[in-house]
């Protein structure tokens, strides 16, 4: 932790924010109390930046960098801004990507604390889902009243760690009662749908109407199982409590930052809680919020997800993008991989979105390189920056924020829009993402798809938003195929409800809900020094 972090209650008068809405939990953190929303004296008022990206790399793009350097730039300029941030999960932590706190001078603060059990708010998450399977298997045990078939059971348990070891498990091993040894498995809590249904509830009438409506499985007669028919919404409410108040932290800089939440970008919608983003919108006039991966997933699914039913509307979108992306999408070319970022820019415009590129620069990027890519927005008639955050923080993204400022600054259009209507049915819905986001000839449904569609539809959730989770590692369903692909289709496997949640999620070939750790993991490279300092986490 930096020795010169300010404290929380200075962070909170940057804002406005009174003190009776401030839940301090130490000297450098705090939850905000939910009262703030219901204030007469904070309406919305600030416009928000929807940061996404192109195609990534396996190591990121540095994506979240570059949106806490923008929200420092544009303090940095004399503007009243805030970063609506998710929470990291462990799993890449001690996985592959390491921490998701930012890095260099551009971080959210204090990084160790949020890297790790910050405020307790994931273990919540996982406690919260794991009673929902305790309860579950407890109804089984003593006697079934509710005549749960156990075959159809959909409820896993969580865990905020990669352990490929307990994708696929047997239950109650040994046991005679009904549902015993039966197959079950964990997945990793950011792909839980409690997670998903914390980032997107409104307020807590909210929450637990969205928990209640939870599907756990079917009866023997095909009806739906919700958390409400086992008694499970109250409890569940109680774990959550806490969590759901948002967590007011700072940047490296001392910018104000939400951090809140942390749903993943292809199973689930990708995007910092609906409660900090309102929060930011009522007490700053730039509200800087990421979106999962690249703009065919994050925030593809925040316009056409997050954005119907939140009512928040961006303003515009920063599409963050460096010349080792685009090298890699046109396998190892650069000016062959600029359709990809074309791809993305179009993305953004078919949402009636004004779209600025955010160009990060890394230490081996050549004059040559960062001017070509420049050159090509222009030809593209989008706006660009370069972003060097990592090394100069506020003083490397004063160019990107003065950009930002000017595109909201000029005449708007009609505003943003989503791709499709409620009324849409979802192969509609899956059809439009994957011809007009993705670029598919068309779509290919499994006959296991198409029975669940069909069972979804006949249980009254036809009408859902869809979440379509494919690989990020391309525009298509096949991570092999780069740049911006035309004439394949999309393949959707299976189908899966998260009642609660409030979408259908369509699987587009192996999705991956418990990760495993590498070989070699970064945990190898975290300790702890002789005066208690957490080292290797970044």
């Amino acid at each position: 932790m930096k020795a010169d972090l300010l404290p929380i209650r200075t962070i909170a008068e940057k804002l406005g924010l009174p003190e009776q809405y401030l839940e301090p939990r130490g000297r450098h953190s705090a939850k905000v109390r939910l009262e703030l929303l219901r204030d007469p004296a904070f309406p919305r008022r600030g416009k928000l930046i929807l940061v996404t990206a192109t195609t990534p790399t396996t190591s990121g793009e540095g994506k979240t960098v570059t949106a806490i350097g923008l929200t420092q730039g544009l303090e940095r300029i004399g503007k009243k801004a805030v970063i609506t941030s998710r929470e990291p999960s462990l799993g890449p932590v001690f996985g592959m990507k390491g921490g998701a706190a930012g890095g260099g001078l551009a971080q959210v603060e204090p990084s160790d604390q949020i890297n790790l059990h910050f405020h307790g708010d994931f273990h919540a998450i996982t406690s919260a889902h794991n009673l929902l399977a305790a309860l579950t298997d407890t109804h089984l045990f003593h006697g079934n009243e509710l005549n749960l078939d156990p075959a159809a059971i959909t409820w896993p348990r969580t865990l905020d760690m990669n352990d490929r070891a307990l994708r696929n498990i047997t239950l109650s091993v040994g046991g005679k009662r009904d549902g015993s040894n039966r197959p079950g498995g964990f997945l990793i809590t950011a792909a839980s749908e409690i997670m998903a249904i914390l980032a997107l509830a409104r307020d807590r009438e909210d929450l637990r109407r969205r928990l209640s409506s939870v599907v756990i499985g079917a009866t023997r007669d095909g009806k739906p199982v919700r958390a409400a028919d086992l008694q499970a919404t109250g409890a569940m409410m109680a774990l959550l409590n806490d969590a759901f108040l948002p967590n007011l932290v700072q940047t490296t800089e001392g910018t104000p930052a939400f951090v809140h939440c942390g749903p993943f970008g292809n199973i689930a919608h990708g995007t910092s809680s609906i409660v900090s983003q309102e929060m930011g919108l009522r007490l700053a006039d730039y509200v800087v919020n990421e979106a999962g991966f690249a703009s065919d997933l994050g925030f593809e699914k925040y316009m056409d997800l997050v954005m119907p039913s939140s009512g928040i509307r961006p303003s515009m979108a920063v599409i963050v993008t460096t010349v080792q992306s685009l090298r890699n999408q046109g396998n190892g070319d650069l000016e062959a991989g600029l359709v990809n970022l074309r791809k993305h820019i179009g993305i953004v415009r078919r949402f009636q979105l004004p779209a600025l590129v955010a160009i990060n620069r890394f230490p081996k990027d050549t004059d040559a390189e960062l001017a070509r890519l420049r050159q090509y927005c222009e030809e593209q008639g989008a706006h660009s920056a370069y972003s060097e955050a990592f090394t100069k923080g506020a003083a490397g993204s004063t160019a990107l924020a003065e950009e930002v400022v000017r595109v909201l600054d000029a005449p708007a259009g009609d505003g943003p829009v989503s791709l499709y209507s409620r009324q849409d049915s979802a192969e509609q819905k899956i059809e439009k993402v994957a011809r007009e986001v993705y670029g598919a000839e068309g779509v290919e449904f499994s006959a296991m798809a198409k029975e669940k569609l069909a069972r979804f539809r006949a249980w009254g959730f036809g009408d859902l938003s869809v979440c379509i989770a494919k690989t990020q590692y391309s525009l298509s369903d096949d991570p092999k195929l780069s740049g911006a692909p035309t004439g394949w289709t999309l393949h959707i496997t299976d189908i899966s409800l998260s009642a609660g949640a409030e979408f259908l999620v369509a699987i587009s070939g192996n999705m991956m809900l418990m990760p495993g750790l590498p070989k070699e993991s970064r945990a190898i490279g975290i300790d702890v020094d002789a005066d208690g300092r957490i080292t290797g986490l970044v």
